[in-house]
């Protein structure tokens, strides 16, 4: 299943990718469905290791808005998200998460400490997984390959 809103996310991946970062873009959407914030990976160009395409988006998006609680808003990204940023998913209340490619190694929401099964998780957003995972993955392996 493809959405406006997840091909956004893989554009930021793929803009990601060109820049030499590891292919992963994140989409933030408000209640009504405006578009809050956009963002792909950017650790190597900021130097910085929690520069994650979600952390960069849930920054602009609480910018934006003037809060630090997203509640009511959904977050599109290319990727299952690692337990940093599922953790930082649930301090700023995110409603739903759509991700694309599933992450056994990384993922920290259906893999790895599954971050929002925990009893001392604050808040747990609706879980979607799965969407446009085809074209997330083949970006993501395409990436490595020509690393290799």
């Amino acid at each position: 299943m493809q959405t406006p809103f997840m091909q956004m996310a893989l554009d930021e991946a793929r803009a990601a990718a060109a820049r030499g970062e590891v292919p992963v873009g994140a989409v933030i959407v408000g209640p009504d469905g405006t578009l809050l914030a956009r963002a792909g990976n950017r650790i190597v160009e900021l130097k910085d290791p929690t520069a994650h395409a979600e952390l960069l988006a849930i920054r602009e998006a609480a910018r934006g808005l003037g809060s630090e609680r997203l509640t009511g808003c959904d977050l599109y990204v290319t990727l299952e998200p690692c337990p940093m940023c599922a953790q930082a998913m649930a301090f700023a209340r995110i409603r739903r998460l759509y991700y694309g490619a599933a992450d056994p190694k990384g993922g920290g929401v259906d893999h790895g400490p599954r971050i929002f099964a925990q009893p001392t998780c604050h808040h747990a957003p609706e879980i979607y997984g799965g969407i446009a995972e085809a074209e997330a993955s083949r970006l993501l392996k395409d990436f490595f390959a020509a690393r290799r």
